[in-house]
């Protein structure tokens, strides 16, 4: 068995000149995978680039692949992902994740986008700051609907202002900050659920919300589909069933 055609040119593109050591190695191994994660998966759909790249990087994120987030952030910037776009990834995963699991993946950014001659800080994204209330609560109702009118001060009282961290810190820091738009930051947050598992629930939600901005049902399948490799069946599986179940609630 060798690497197919298209494998060996899409590898070229993320690594021009690049021979892995695994080839010598584990070469049975790398033949497979190089295979089947950039020959079958990338071909098996018409995902853009940059739609394919951002999962993968917020996938690792959730994952926690840190050695394999380092190697492919060269690569999506070479499939046309900016350093601003990787960086808001980064930035929303702290939300989904917590700063103790991605304060790794932002000194490792900060290191690559340096070695690139990219100087830091990149320009500001912020558009809140006052405001940040009453911004993130306006993204929630455009992403969710009016439903998450009052999400902020609903709830037990003794927990609300959980709820109200929700909508100024997750939605009104990060949601409403240029770089990405709405529909992206949706399939990154997917993707953070998904790949870190246990969070069924909320990815469950996060699946209806993406339907209702228009990443639709097919679209979440394109994007499990590309994690495969990244973070095997069984949580694909059940990111799968979660779309399949937001799907089947929006159609009652």
């Amino acid at each position: 068995m060798a690497l197919t055609k298209n494998a060996k040119a899409y590898h070229e593109k993320m690594f021009p000149g690049y021979v892995s050591l695994f080839s010598e190695t584990d070469p049975e191994f790398i033949e497979r995978f190089d295979n089947f994660a950039f020959d079958e998966v990338v071909n098996s759909d018409d995902l853009d680039d940059k739609t394919r790249w951002l999962a993968i990087l917020a996938t690792l994120l959730g994952c926690q692949g840190i050695e394999e987030f380092q190697d492919l952030v060269p690569a999506a910037m070479r499939f046309g992902v900016s350093p601003e776009e990787i960086k808001e990834v980064v930035y929303q995963a702290v939300a989904y994740l917590g700063i103790g699991r991605v304060l790794p993946f932002l000194k490792t950014t900060n290191e690559i986008l340096i070695k690139q001659g990219i100087k830091l800080p990149l320009k500001n994204q912020a558009t809140t700051t006052f405001t940040r209330l009453e911004a993130g609560r306006r993204a929630q109702v455009d992403i969710m609907g009016d439903e998450m009118k009052d999400f902020y001060q609903s709830g037990p009282e003794e927990s609300r202002y959980i709820r109200y961290w929700l909508t100024d810190n997750c939605f009104g820091d990060y949601y409403t900050r240029s770089g990405l738009d709405y529909k992206q930051r949706e399939m990154i947050t997917f993707c953070f659920l998904l790949a870190q598992g246990g969070c069924e629930p909320q990815l469950t939600s996060h699946a209806s919300a993406n339907m209702k901005i228009g990443n639709d049902k097919h679209f979440l399948i394109k994007i499990i589909s590309q994690c495969i490799p990244y973070i095997g069946y069984p949580r694909s599986l059940n990111a799968l069933k979660c779309v399949n179940n937001a799907a089947e609630t929006m159609n009652d």
